[in-house]
């Protein structure tokens, strides 16, 4: 061990023998002794070291002991397992080493990489990080732990950018520059080595300057043993999360050490050369080498004693306890031998289900994998301008706890001073809402593209693989991230196109009512007596019905609407057009009755034209009636035609029954148009089948025009179309009727007289 950083770990170890042998109610009258030899960071020194111990002479003599020794007890933590000896490590985490048939009377006071492996894991996905980078040593274990890595990282959806094994001896150049490429693909890596293998990394990241990463590292590099290549520094670990074993506390060890001196220890070995490389003095006894003296009290006014009281200390101390509690249950027994081996193995019995609270007040137990609880704290690592590391704990992760197995303190953490905030690490930048990810062919799952919503979907989170359907109601915003409910749309009158509609049914429902006041004004000119007094009044009323249906249509559709609509407008109009048929078929029978012998006679008077208007309206009426009967015309959400719209209309129920209404009509207006036609050139001042014949040319036009217009529109605007067709022929029939007889009665009276009807009727 090196003397300088390791001081407190040797110091730990004489702290936790000092205690137990002062306790009168653990090892009674039982003294415990040790033997510390510095393995140099060197198996084969530490193997070595240990067949000279336990030879028990000056030189190692592997099978034999030589000269006089006392009961050994344990090795804590030593290199080699295959002896037949207790072995106690407070700092190999190797999964291996669980291996009970390989390792029969291998423990340990730490947990193995089978946790901490999870650890890194559950850190990363607890800050949602999805693209990271692994760094592991180039040997067996290396290949072990990157392939339970990749697996627990896949199982939870994260990505590998990358995946690095560095080479326990130096890198080319072009090597290197490849890995510090890889490095700069991710803003989180995963560092899983130890110190041999780091130190590569550091010559790596001193040729191919890397900053502004968030490195997780593993608790195999112990950054207090030293960093050979002090030079190169760690800047590029600022800010970095480091695992290392559970570090509880120990009482009264900080007192102990305040009172080390160097000269109470004058055959120590370490302290002369620890003392010098923590506070850079010399002890009086070698003024004459150093020039700066020390005066004894550096160790109490040592600010960073907590952060060199690393875990290893902890887990010594607890390693120390350990054997000290299987000693005093095997004791207890009164279970003595005098052979090394025999003691070794009598004492594994009873280490096997050790369990006891340390002077910390933590419970510590030994399970059937001969280690502790797997618990791991969280360090975070701020790198000052001097080099100085200063390590927080931020957070903790205990598999145990099935509650709070990851504590992580946000606010305590200091990341590099590149990020402003938590950094962000994944392959593809965040799909907002109202997008999904859609993969990137070529690479890994956690690689993608975001692309809109479709039409009618959402989504109301980020990183959403697939969009939602919004219900049949609602309908998506501009930015696709909520659904909302759907306008209701119909034809009303606040809005633009229903303002208009509505005026003028009123305006053109007066100047009916304004023709019918001239008309029932002149009634006694001949003008008025000559085109069939009671059917132009019976025409006039028509037509005002005619004119007011367009108000049924506006509004929001309800079933009284729907079924009256279509309805009224139909019956209306048939009145309208059986009156036309009336006054046709009227011109037609006075002018061949006034021939010599002619039948026709009989049939003139106002009983057939009445008798045509009520039958051929009565014909509406039952076609009306059997269609309501039947299937009437029902309110109904249309949420089809128009997109994140909903169309209030009325459902025509029957088709067949609404075109045979519309058909009716049309039959009408074509019987009029061809009467009237046939009779437009009938010798009679006052004839109106020109007239008639005009007005149903237009009537038919619009009801024509009216066909793939209404089969084109949608929404309101069918109701729209189907009101102006309405109206259109409503006005058709007015204007071309009765506007020229207006002009007459009211421009023209001298043309509305006796005498002149007589002077036109004589004339050629």
């Amino acid at each position: 061990m090196r003397s300088s950083f390791s001081i407190f770990n040797v110091l730990a170890f004489v702290f936790a023998i000092n205690e137990i042998n002062n306790n009168p109610d653990l090892l009674p009258n039982i003294t415990l002794g040790f033997h510390i030899v510095d393995n140099c960071l060197n198996e084969e020194r530490a193997i070595s070291a240990m067949l000279d111990i336990i030879s028990g002479g000056n030189v190692p003599t592997p099978n034999y002991r030589c000269g006089l020794s006392h009961n050994l007890v344990a090795f804590v933590d030593g290199i080699s397992t295959r002896l037949t000896l207790l072995f106690i490590s407070f700092s190999s985490l190797d999964p291996v080493l669980s291996d009970k048939i390989q390792f029969p009377f291998f423990y340990r006071t730490v947990p193995s990489d089978d946790f901490q492996y999870l650890a890194i894991v559950t850190l990363i996905k607890y800050f949602s990080w999805t693209w990271v980078g692994i760094l592991v040593p180039n040997d067996e274990f290396g290949l072990k732990i990157s392939q339970l890595l990749l697996e627990e990282l896949t199982r939870n959806y994260i990505c590998v950018a990358f995946l690095e094994f560095l080479a326990q001896s130096k890198v080319d150049k072009e090597a290197a520059h490849k890995i510090a490429d890889k490095i700069k693909s991710t803003n989180v890596i995963i560092l899983y080595g130890d110190r041999d293998y780091v130190v590569i990394l550091q010559d790596i990241l001193y040729l191919f300057p890397v900053s502004d990463k968030v490195w997780i590292i593993s608790s195999q590099w112990d950054v207090l043993i030293g960093n050979d290549h002090y030079f190169k520094g760690l800047d590029p670990f600022n800010g970095s999360l480091a695992f290392t074993p559970h570090k509880g506390a120990i009482p009264g060890f900080k007192e102990f050490t305040s009172s080390i001196k160097p000269d109470l220890y004058p055959n120590d070995i370490f302290i002369l050369r620890a003392w010098f490389e923590l506070f850079q003095c010399s002890y009086i006894g070698n003024a004459t080498v150093y020039d700066h003296l020390c005066t004894g009290n550096e160790i109490i006014q040592y600010e960073r004693f907590n952060e060199e009281l690393s875990y290893n200390s902890y887990s010594i101390y607890n390693a120390v306890y350990v054997l000290a509690h299987a000693l005093h249950h095997m004791h207890l027994e009164k279970m003595k031998s005098v052979l090394i081996t025999y003691f070794s193995v009598k004492l594994h019995k009873y280490l096997k289900n050790i369990n006891f609270t340390n002077s910390g007040g933590e419970k510590l137990t030994i399970d059937e994998n001969r280690r502790i609880d797997a618990k791991f704290d969280i360090l975070n690592w701020a790198i000052y301008s001097n080099q100085t590391l200063h390590s927080i704990k931020v957070g903790s992760y205990d598999p145990q706890n099935a509650s709070q197995g990851l504590t992580v303190s946000e606010n305590l953490i200091r990341w590099s001073p590149a990020f402003s905030q938590t950094p962000h690490s994944a392959c593809s930048e965040t799909c907002l809402a109202g997008y999904r990810k859609t993969p990137k062919a070529g690479y890994p799952a956690c690689c993608y593209d975001c692309i809109p919503c479709p039409e009618g979907q959402i989504t109301n989170v980020t990183d959403m693989e697939r969009c939602i359907t919004c219900p049949i109601t609602q309908w998506p915003n501009a930015k696709k991230d909520t659904c909302l409910d759907k306008v209701i749309i119909y034809l009303s009158y606040e809005e633009e196109l229903g303002i208009p509609i509505a005026f003028s049914s009123i305006f053109f429902f007066f100047l009916t009512c304004l023709v019918m006041t001239v008309f029932n004004k002149y009634r006694t000119t001949p003008i008025v007596k000559a085109n069939n007094q009671n059917l132009s009044y019976v025409l006039l009323f028509s037509l005002k019905m005619c004119f007011l249906c367009p108000l049924i249509f506006i509004g929001q559709p309800i079933k009284l609407t729907c079924m009256t609509r279509q309805t009224v407008f139909s019956i209306t109009f048939s009145i309208s057009l059986s009156s036309i048929l009336a006054k046709t078929i009227t011109v037609v029978i006075v002018f061949h009755a006034t021939r010599p012998g002619s039948k026709l006679k009989n049939l003139m008077g106002s009983k057939v034209s009445v008798s045509i208007v009520i039958f051929c309206s009565f014909v509406q009426v039952v076609i009306c009636a059997c269609w309501l009967g039947i299937s009437p015309p029902f309110p109904q959400y249309n949420m089809e035609d128009e997109v994140g719209k909903i169309i209030a209309e009325c459902n025509e129920g029957s088709l067949i029954g609404f075109y045979c209404v519309l058909g009716y009509l049309g039959v009408l207006a074509s019987v009029s148009f061809i009467i009237a036609f046939l009779a437009r050139d009938l010798p009679d001042t006052f004839n109106e089948a020109k007239f008639i014949t005009f007005s149903m040319l237009v009537f038919c036009s619009v009801w024509v025009s009216f066909i793939p217009a209404y089969m084109s529109a949608k929404g309101k605007y069918i109701v729209a179309v189907e009101i102006f067709a309405i109206l259109a022929s409503s006005l058709a029939l007015l204007g071309c009727i009765f506007i020229p007889k207006c002009y007459v009665i009211l421009v023209k009276p001298e043309c509305n007289t006796r005498d002149f009807t007589r002077v036109h009727q004589v004339k050629p």
